[in-house]
């Protein structure tokens, strides 16, 4: 199998797995935040304003659909009933990483297929920071042109690097390459992590280089540690138990999201909250932490299977939760919530800077 076919094939691998396995880590830490209830709003929850700004971009609210497949022929449709709810729900929405439409040009209607699904949309294009650091601002404007994306997303993923037997060992050069991509790109770009956090050091690095925003994707969510183990048992890398028992054994690695995003706000950039977001109630969480987005991706992508339909009472349910923390939390509208006091009970309230009652 050449290469092109080879990184085509992983991503219907990836997607099997998600679909078919267990592959979420943990905790996230906001099991632990309790928002403190007002017991006497003074609001009317069926008038709550869900709609918020960013980066330029007027949202229907801070759902965001996080990153997830592509580069397949038949992922394809996933990406357009993902698409149709963005247009639908005025929601931005992310793509999976675009190197296999890049390497293969017969495989790019399984991405621009959002562009042409939602005209409207904030969509994010995605590539790898190896990628970017190996070819460049040529491939980061391919990836761009390809769904005229508002944001390019640049995702670090060396966990899953280092246990593929493909993957690429070697971060040196990433950094600079980030330098030159924030000072020559025409469209802002966003750091994402895939599942392990970032830190208070690596975004102000990130911002420092000209990031717009950073995507924490932190522990807790879908583990890309635990998707390459099952691959190399059941997909590509067929056999390989030593690669099986070390994505099972990194599983567990990486920050919590809430413990990220509480590192990644003191840094005062835009912060999306993503990695185990899977209820309304999280987004408000991780709003009330200072994030301005709540990214989910595995919770919509079984349903978007299923059509826009369940896709769509899927997304309902989750902001009808939304409004109801707002509700309860005394807020109009979803820039109040970085006011709600919080607590925290648990082995996270070791990791997060918080608000005492």
């Amino acid at each position: 199998m050449n290469r092109t076919a080879f990184t085509s094939s992983r991503k219907l691998d990836h997607l099997r797995i998600c679909l078919e396995e267990e592959i979420e880590s943990g905790n996230t830490g906001f099991e632990e935040i309790r928002l403190v209830h007002n017991a006497l709003p003074s609001c009317d929850m069926d008038t709550l304003d869900l709609s918020t700004d960013f980066l330029g971009h007027r949202l229907g609210s801070p759902l965001f659909i996080s990153a997830m497949t592509g580069g397949h022929p038949e992922t394809k449709v996933v990406n357009e009933v993902l698409a149709q709810a963005a247009q639908k729900f005025r929601l931005g929405i992310g793509v999976g990483s675009q190197r296999a439409a890049i390497e293969n040009d017969d495989l790019v209607d399984t991405f621009s297929i959002v562009r042409d699904t939602a005209p409207d949309a904030f969509i994010v294009g995605n590539l790898g920071i190896v990628q970017l650091r190996d070819h460049g601002i040529e491939w980061a404007e391919t990836a761009v042109e390809m769904i005229d994306a508002d944001a390019l997303a640049i995702h670090l993923n060396f966990l899953q690097e280092a246990i593929q037997p493909e993957g690429d060992h070697n971060a040196t050069g990433c950094l600079k390459a980030i330098e030159e991509l924030c000072t020559s790109l025409s469209v802002p770009v966003i750091i994402k992590e895939t599942g392990c956090g970032i830190s208070e050091e690596t975004a102000r690095l990130c911002y420092h280089a000209g990031a717009s925003c950073v995507d924490v994707g932190g522990y807790g969510g879908s583990s890309w540690s635990a998707i390459e183990s099952f691959r190399a048992v059941k997909g590509e890398t067929d056999g390989d138990q030593r690669l099986s028992d070390l994505g099972l054994l990194f599983k567990e690695w990486g920050i919590p999201t809430a413990v990220s995003v509480s590192e990644v706000v003191r840094c005062g950039g835009p912060v999306i909250a993503s990695g185990g977001i899977r209820t309304g109630i999280d987004i408000a969480k991780a709003l009330t932490l200072g994030a301005q987005l709540g990214g989910m991706a595995l919770p919509l992508l079984k349903p978007a299977c299923d059509g826009i339909q369940a896709l769509s009472d899927k997304i309902e349910a989750i902001e009808q939760q939304l409004r109801i923390a707002l509700f309860l939390t005394g807020h109009t509208r979803v820039s109040e919530m970085k006011d709600t006091r919080w607590y925290t009970a648990g082995p996270a309230s070791h990791m997060t800077h918080k608000k005492i009652i």
